[in-house]
């Protein structure tokens, strides 16, 4: 009996995935192609659109070569994609220029001048919030300066777009890839025309927003050859890595949380209709006509980590820095640390940011610090999840995947400030796995993006100490009003 496999493409910001699954979810085989970002100047932060699809060729081609993948075998491939990028491109389709990524910096100035005009009346329509990370900030920077590649463009497409037009020759758009340029209407489900005209762009020079179940058929026929698969294959737009990362773990019903944390960092959930929070503190993007994720970015996860470690030039692991943080009791002896090493999203929208140990005595050694690090950076989640409780209300579930997940402490402080169970999988292709079930709702081979919960590997949860979480919660009073008060020093 011939096999039933899908492929979840997983276009990131560090690498391109490509993994290969069975219908159950089950992984078959994977392969990975490294992403190298460019900074040609302080702050901005670029990648080669052209390397990088040639990369997802080469990542498909390994893939079903260590498989063995026989013809009829291979039933969609579905498509995850990070947010925010933004290429010029001309009349044939070529780049004008590096694609610039979601950390690049360099409307900061832009973003802040718009915050203070006509931003909130389009954050309100787009739920986007007005930062650097955005198109719709990016475009107003190249228009303002200038920039060759904006005035000479026909177009404007993320990586996931110019891949589908070289692959496909369609030019198309997800609903949650759009919604994160910052130029998406979540009532109207159309390109805002306020934002367009701020970018100073025409609704023609973008792509046509259809549903994360859009199938693609009839792939270039050199392409498809050089990855080894029909050129009949049929490939499912799919969505952002936000979406399906939270889809690929089952966490898709309302109450129903998901926290990521790596190097950085996100909490989501997802909400029926595209309500927005009226603070600006966290994000709306849209996933179907009728549904949207609500949450909010951290970029400060594991890099704050890190940058402890790199601080106290410690030479061990990072398992063996964070077991030093065991010897200390809840609130780190007195050390409160805000986690804005490298900026901050979510809630602050503030590039600005800077970190902070509030408390320090010298009695504190380098424990405590590990110690106020992790509780600090989970601080920072708990208080992006407050602000999704607003829109939401409190969460009836509670999952985590990422990498500090290998901490069992900072799991455990994770569900204490919580005060809930957490519960963690055992699989890091959540988006993968997401893209993947798209496919197959996409081809009609599955019935629902719900019957995923029925495809998922086993969790396990982590129990919270509810006198811990007293704890955390009067520390976490504190914490809230340092963030306050230095906020205003951010320069």
């Amino acid at each position: 009996m011939a096999r039933e496999l899908v492929i979840g493409l997983d276009l990131g910001t560090t690498s391109v995935k490509a993994v290969l699954f069975d219908m159950a979810g089950s992984l078959i085989a994977e392969a990975e192609q490294m992403i190298e970002t460019l900074h040609p100047q302080p702050g901005w932060a670029e990648q080669d659109p052209v390397q990088i699809e040639a990369s997802c060729r080469q990542a498909l081609k390994e893939v079903t070569d260590e498989a063995e993948v026989q013809e009829g075998e291979l039933v969609s491939i579905g498509i995850s994609a990070a947010m925010h990028s933004l290429i010029c491109l001309d009349e044939d389709d070529r780049p004008l220029s590096n694609m610039l990524i979601w950390s690049d910096g360099r409307s900061s100035a832009q973003a802040e001048k718009l915050m203070h005009t006509k931003g909130m009346d389009i954050y309100s329509r787009t739920g986007t919030p007005i930062h650097p990370m955005s198109p719709l900030n990016k475009l107003l920077w190249m228009k303002e300066n200038e920039f060759d590649g904006y005035q000479q463009a026909a177009s404007y497409m993320s990586m996931k777009e110019y891949l589908l037009k070289k692959w496909y020759g369609e030019r198309v758009i997800d609903y949650s890839m759009a919604s994160a340029t910052g130029m998406y209407n979540l009532e109207s489900h159309t390109w805002d025309k306020e934002a367009l005209e701020v970018a100073g762009i025409r609704k023609e020079q973008l792509s046509q927003i259809v549903a994360p179940t859009y199938v693609l058929r009839g792939m270039d026929q050199h392409i498809a050859e050089e990855i080894g698969i029909p050129a009949t294959t049929p490939l499912v737009i799919g969505a952002a890595d936000g979406q399906l990362a939270n889809l690929g773990n089952g966490s898709i019903l309302p109450g129903e949380v998901n926290v990521s944390v790596g190097t950085s960092g996100a909490i989501r959930q997802f909400i029926r209709g595209g309500k927005v929070n009226e603070k600006h503190e966290t994000f709306t993007y849209a996933f179907t006509e009728d549904t949207s994720i609500i949450g909010g970015p951290t970029n400060n996860g594991g890099i704050a980590l890190q940058w402890l470690k790199d601080l106290l030039d410690f030479q061990g692991t990072h398992d063996e820095l964070t077991s030093l943080a065991e010897t200390v009791s809840p609130g780190a002896d007195g050390i409160i640390f805000l986690p804005y090493v490298n900026g901050e999203r979510a809630p602050l929208w503030n590039q600005h940011a800077k970190g902070n140990f509030y408390g320090l005595n010298i009695r504190h050694r380098k424990e405590q610090l590990v110690r106020a690090v992790l509780e600090g950076i989970t601080f920072n989640i708990y208080q992006i999840g407050k602000s999704l409780e607003e829109i939401a209300g409190e969460p009836k579930k509670i999952s985590v995947n990422g990498g500090l997940t290998k901490s069992s402490l900072w799991v455990q402080i994770m569900a204490d400030v919580f005060g809930q169970e957490i519960y963690l999988s055992d699989t890091h292709h959540n988006a993968a796995w997401g893209a993947a079930w798209t496919a197959l709702v996409g081809v009609g081979r599955v019935e629902s993006f719900e019957a995923i919960k029925e495809n998922l590997p086993s969790e396990k949860a982590v129990e919270p100490n509810m006198e811990n979480h007293q704890k955390y919660m009067k520390i976490y009073e504190k914490y809230e009003k340092i963030a306050e008060d230095v906020a205003i020093h951010f320069v």
